[in-house]
């Protein structure tokens, strides 16, 4: 079983950063692609961002590319989502997800490929 275990949110100002970070366990993790995903009250999870394990290449939101950036540690099990100039909007309970499936460019960003989800993580961006 896979656990995955967030770490680093929290309240900043706008304007501000925050880094995110996904501590992936258990027995033969071989994910191929993580991700993270962020849910805001009352709206629907949206995909922020992706990564492939092995190739390092790195998936976005238009909401989201120039300001946020995906990272990963093969050797800690870990991805990272480094966020700069934060808004008010990007308010949410972000989510790390892993796969194990070679998911298409547009699966990337589909939530329901995902078998794996962290408990979340509370981001909030005051005005």
């Amino acid at each position: 079983q896979v656990q995955l275990i967030e770490s680093g949110g929290g309240l900043v100002q706008a304007g501000g950063s925050l880094r995110l970070s996904c501590a992936a366990s258990g027995s033969t993790f071989s994910a191929i692609f993580m991700g993270w995903f962020r849910q805001a009250p009352g709206k629907e999870r949206e995909f922020v961002a992706a990564i492939s394990w092995s190739a390092g290449r790195a998936y976005y939101a238009d909401s989201v590319k120039g300001r946020f950036s995906i990272s990963r540690d093969n050797a800690k099990n870990t991805v990272y989502l480094q966020m700069n100039s934060l808004k008010p909007e990007d308010t949410a309970v972000y989510y790390c997800a892993a796969t194990r499936a070679p998911l298409t460019v547009v699966g990337i960003a589909a939530a329901k490929g995902y078998s794996y989800w962290g408990q979340g993580t509370q981001v909030t961006v005051s005005s």
